[in-house]
Order: structure tokens, then C-alpha cells, then sequence
């Protein structure tokens, strides 16, 4: 599951990239996908600060 993680984010992200550019129409939909990619950043972030914290 980890390797599959940046993968999402940077798909996300150049989705959003390309949308915000060119397609102004699905803007609405490409900022609801940047909004995922930031969460899923945020929970990867927090998965491993609890991990760190459950090593010491």
C-alpha cells in the first residue's frame, strides 16, 4: 500500500495541473481531486508520526 501512495498524489496533482489549464469547465471536479491528494498527503504524514511514536 505504501508504494502506491505518491503514485496517487502526483496523478492527482497533474490532474488538477492540466484541468486548472485547460479544461475550465471540470474545474470544480479537478479542485475536489487536489483537495484528496492533500488529504491523502496529511494521512500519510500522520501514519507515520504514529509510527515514530510507537518506536520509542
Amino acid at each position: 500500500m505504501k508504494y502506491i501512495f505518491w503514485p496517487v498524489v502526483l496523478l492527482l496533482v497533474v490532474g488538477w495541473v492540466l484541468g486548472f489549464i485547460v479544461f475550465k469547465v471540470l474545474g470544480v471536479l479537478i479542485h475536489l481531486l487536489l483537495l484528496v491528494a492533500i488529504g491523502l498527503i496529511l494521512y500519510n504524514w500522520y501514519l507515520k508520526r504514529k509510527v515514530r511514536a510507537s518506536e520509542e
